[in-house]
């Protein structure tokens, strides 16, 4: 019993000792907790001093700075505002300076012109003074020699232009043959230097094609049965074959370059395809012209692009592209477009006109040439209207209608086209005439030299490009055979039409003959 007593004492006094260790150690620990956070603040509140106290010196410190920058922004802004009123201040001087001269000059031409006026009124009584002088000398004169005044005029003229009429005739002819000789030095470096600059090939369009065949037995073939395909090719095409003993070759005739090509492709295409019949031949024949016509445009589109040429309608170009197909005499209408736009285009350059207006009106001078054979009218009239109706520059128009001299050319470039159309056209082998036009033509350059006064006879030579006439020595003198050369020239240009330039020469000669015996 006793034992359990004191157990159970034991048990509280150590239940009682452990609360009150309890309690000890937990007033320790708040104690230390407290004295750690009291370390803590005094700690915070040290560095929250020190850091107020470094905020302020750098706060101190950025006022300094903005201070000193502030100063120094307004010691330049007085810098340059005294700068400005220093430069209002001499520009107000120049400007009263300058304001000072003016009227110094201002004074100056009022006194000049009133010294003028005055002058001029002094000059205008001395002129009075010498007129009347003048007019009693004069009269004097006709009183000493019997002479009124026009009646001595008249007489002191008829005499020197007796005296000096031999004179200005041989001054008239040495100034003409001065001034045709540097003309003729300048126009011909200019042309040479054109030409140089410019030098295109010349090809000669004839009125007939030669076929290649791939055998004689081709031959038979074309002609077909009882000449059935020979008789549509020629009908649908326009063109005459002649089929000869020429072997493995057939001929194309016809003054139609366009009809003689698509009768060419024409009848290679029959050839390769190996079916020559007429239906055939109607069918091939509607896909060459269909394909020529797209080649016609090419043409037109190859010419505008190598001339740098813009702005022209499609309609024109194949136009343009038809002059491929047009010869004269002999010469290729669309490369002697081309020729004349070169040539126009160098001139109007070395000239100082505009460039690409000769080009263009180089290329369209002859457009007419692309349907004079569909519409009535000359190529020149055809022409005009064309590029009227394309509405052209009127410099294109006119020289258009003026390069054969119909109309008045109102241009330098008019003049240049047709310039370079002759050059074109006379260059050699440009051009070919047939032999009964040459002929015709020679015999017309000696009629109108022979029918003139005072010429015993004339010589076409050089091709028609040069007439010789020889005159009487007894009835045409030095002087008079410029004027025999000058009617000779003026009716070649009225009566007859002929490619480049005819030279006029006028012989005169006297021999002296005695036989000794």
């Amino acid at each position: 019993m006793n034992t359990m007593i004191f157990s159970i004492l034991l048990i509280l006094i150590g239940i009682f000792v452990g609360i009150i260790s309890l309690y000890i150690v937990n007033y320790i620990k708040k104690k230390n907790e407290n004295t750690k956070a009291e370390n803590i603040l005094d700690k915070a509140k040290k560095e929250a001093e020190l850091l107020k106290r470094d905020t302020l010196l750098e706060t101190k410190e950025e006022i300094h700075r903005l201070k000193l920058e502030s100063e120094k922004e307004l010691k330049e802004k007085k810098s340059e505002i005294k700068e400005s009123e220093e430069r209002l201040l001499q520009r107000e001087n120049n400007m009263d300076r300058r304001d000072q001269t003016l009227q110094n000059r201002e004074q100056m031409l009022e006194e000049r012109e009133n010294n003028l006026v005055s002058k001029q009124k002094e000059i205008q009584n001395e002129q009075v003074k010498m007129e009347e002088l003048k007019r009693q000398q004069l009269e004097l004169l006709e009183q000493i020699s019997g002479y009124s005044k026009q009646e001595a005029k008249d007489l002191v003229l008829k005499r020197v232009e007796e005296m000096t009429s031999l004179e200005i005739a041989s001054y008239i002819k040495e100034k003409e043959s001065e001034a045709k000789l540097e003309a003729d030095r300048n126009a011909k470096n200019m042309l040479i230097n054109c030409m140089y600059k410019y030098a295109g090939d010349v090809a000669s369009e004839q009125t007939v094609t030669v076929v290649d065949l791939p055998n004689d037995d081709m031959k038979g073939r074309l002609i077909g049965r009882e000449g059935r395909n020979i008789r549509t090719i020629e009908a649908v095409t326009g063109v005459d074959l002649i089929i000869d003993d020429t072997p493995e070759a057939i001929v194309l005739s016809s003054f139609d370059p366009l009809r003689r090509e698509i009768a060419r492709v024409t009848i290679e295409t029959l050839m390769k395809d190996g079916r020559i019949h007429p239906t055939r031949i109607e069918e091939l024949y509607d896909k060459v012209s269909k394909d020529m016509n797209v080649k016609i445009r090419e043409y037109g589109e190859a010419a505008v692009f190598e001339l740098g040429l813009t702005k022209i309608d499609p309609e024109l170009i194949e136009m343009i592209g038809k002059l491929h197909f047009r010869t004269s005499f002999g010469q290729n209408a669309l490369q002697h477009s081309l020729e004349v736009a070169h040539l126009s285009g160098i001139m109007a350059a070395e000239l100082g006109e505009n460039e690409i207006l000769a080009k263009r009106a180089g290329l369209l001078h002859d457009i007419g040439k692309a349907i004079d054979h569909e519409v009535e009218g000359s190529h020149i009239v055809i022409g005009g209207e064309i590029a009227k109706r394309f509405k052209e520059n009127e410099i294109v128009i006119n020289a258009i209608e003026s390069h054969h001299g119909d109309i008045e050319a109102t241009s330098i470039i008019s003049e240049i086209v047709a310039i370079a159309d002759t050059l074109s056209a006379s260059r050699p082998g440009a051009r070919n005439d047939s032999l009964e036009n040459y002929v015709k033509r020679l015999k017309d350059l000696e009629e109108i030299g022979n029918t003139i006064d005072g010429v015993e006879k004339s010589f076409a030579v050089q091709a028609g490009r040069e007439i010789r006439v020889i005159v009487k020595p007894e009835e045409i003198d030095d002087l008079g055979s410029y004027k025999v050369a000058r009617d000779i020239k003026t009716r070649i240009e009225n009566e007859l039409q002929y490619p480049g330039t005819i030279k006029v020469t006028v012989i005169r000669e006297t021999r002296a003959l005695e036989e000794a015996k």
